[in-house]
């Protein structure tokens, strides 16, 4: 017999299910947790109460101070700047003299801190003042060709209502550094500087800028001003006059035709059935009527010239200086040519593409050409990154050093299509100029510039 207890009259009766004993738990050790950080919070010391408070205010006037010291240095950098090198070694001379003079009781050492820290105050006076100067740098002429002669011209005007006091001005001039002391000038009198540039090398010489120098004779002190904008001079490579048209390489004014079969072009190739979709304009209807069918032409693709030259710059590939300077010459001298018969031409390099819209511009931007460590792994992979976005050529040509071998060429060429001649140059100084050939690939070899117009006669 099964007894039920019911609960007394009036109690409260349970809504819905109670708590399990592992969730009263739960809660409970919750309770005593927060409890636990109340009553340890209320245990800390007073001081550590504002520790974020004081974080926060330490990094607001850290801000500060890094502020207020870069603004102290972008005003103090300037002036610091007319210190040269021989100024700050003897500022600091006289610091660790006059240190040790007070820590030995060394009275020498004591007077020679005072002397150096005089020397400074003394230079002091040399770079106070100030000139007014219009300075004009000119170059004449602006483009010549190694070993000619190049001259060059500064004009000094003096702007000021006043006369002007002597000034030293010196001038960069590529490695080089002209100094040129220039008079007491009267209000808008001028004075002229003649010099020579050295062009025994084809470079790009750069000429100023032209900065006025004040300091002491000692070099401490030195404050500088700048008054033009550096000139470039060209000194364009030798290059020898070919034969017209690529000397011979490219034969074609009008076109070259290849053996790919195309719908519509000049050069008629055979007749075939017409087509849905074919141009009408193309029916051959003599033809057509005999045969009872439609007959459209077919024709052979034709391409207008374009060449490329592939100029290495590798110094593996190259004997000496000499050797890579008569390279540029030849790949001046084809591009040159190629320019004058004005067929489209492109130039690579490991360095650059040179501009060939005009010869003017290509002769500039190879006068920009230097040997380098190439960052290809062989010339193969250089030619198909340098003339990947160019358009397919109908001829190419190779230069390159004499220390490149002749299968390294062979590779080059197989980037090519059939339709494309290739051809290559070896430079080497005082070598028989002579032409090899390897799988059809003919590969010159240059002793000197005057031998390119013989190769290239017997290549064409």
């Amino acid at each position: 017999m099964t007894t039920t207890l019911e609960p007394p009259a009036g109690a409260p009766q349970p809504i819905g299910p109670g708590p399990t004993g592992s969730e009263s738990s739960s809660d409970e050790a919750a309770v005593a947790r927060s409890r636990a950080r109340r009553r340890a919070r209320r245990a800390w010391p007073v001081w550590l109460r504002w520790v974020p408070a004081l974080g926060r205010r330490v990094a607001g006037i850290a801000r500060v101070v890094v502020l207020l010291v870069s603004r102290l240095w972008g005003v103090l950098r300037p002036r610091l700047a007319i210190v040269s090198a021989m100024g700050w070694l003897v500022l600091l001379a006289a610091v660790v003299f006059g240190v040790a003079g007070f820590l030995l009781g060394w009275q020498e050492f004591v007077y020679l801190a005072i002397t150096l820290l005089a020397g400074l105050l003394v230079a002091v006076g040399f770079v106070f003042g100030r000139s007014s100067f219009r300075v004009l740098i000119e170059l004449t002429p602006r483009r010549v060709v190694a070993g000619e002669r190049a001259l060059g011209r500064m004009l000094v005007a003096n702007t000021k209502a006043k006369r002007s006091t002597p000034a030293r001005i010196e001038l960069p001039v590529g490695a080089g550094l002209a100094e040129f002391v220039i008079p007491p000038l009267a209000p808008e009198a001028e004075h002229e500087e003649l010099f020579a540039v050295p062009t025994n090398r084809r470079a790009v010489i750069v000429a100023g800028p032209a900065v006025s120098v004040r300091g002491d004779q000692l070099g401490l002190l030195r404050r500088t001003v700048r008054w033009t904008e550096p000139v470039e001079l060209f000194v364009h490579p030798l290059t020898a006059r070919l034969a017209p048209s690529a000397a011979g390489l490219v034969r074609d004014l009008e076109g070259e035709t290849t053996k790919t079969i195309t719908n519509n072009d000049i050069s008629f190739h055979a007749l075939r059935a017409y087509e849905p979709g074919d141009d009408r304009r193309y029916v051959h209807w003599r033809t057509s009527a005999r045969t009872g069918q439609l007959m459209v032409r077919q024709f052979e693709e034709t391409r207008r010239s374009q060449l490329t030259i592939v100029f290495s710059s590798d110094r593996r590939w190259y004997v000496d200086e000499a050797e890579y300077e008569l390279a540029v010459s030849v790949m001046a001298s084809l591009a040159q040519q190629v320019i004058r018969d004005g067929t489209r031409v492109s130039v690579v390099s490991e360095q650059r593409q040179l501009r060939t819209m005009t010869l003017t511009a290509m002769l500039d931007d190879s006068c920009r050409l230097e040997p380098i460590t190439s960052p290809y792994p062989n010339p193969r992979e250089f030619a198909r990154q340098a003339t990947l976005r160019l358009p397919p050529p109908s001829v190419a040509m190779i230069v390159a050093g004499s220390l490149m071998p002749l299968t390294d060429f062979r590779a080059v060429e197989r980037l090519f299509g059939l339709d494309t001649q290739t051809v290559g140059f070896r430079t080497e100084v005082g070598a028989t100029p002579r032409l090899a050939s390897i799988s059809g690939l003919r590969v010159g070899t240059i002793g000197e510039l005057a031998d390119l117009q013989k190769i290239v006669r017997r290549m064409s």
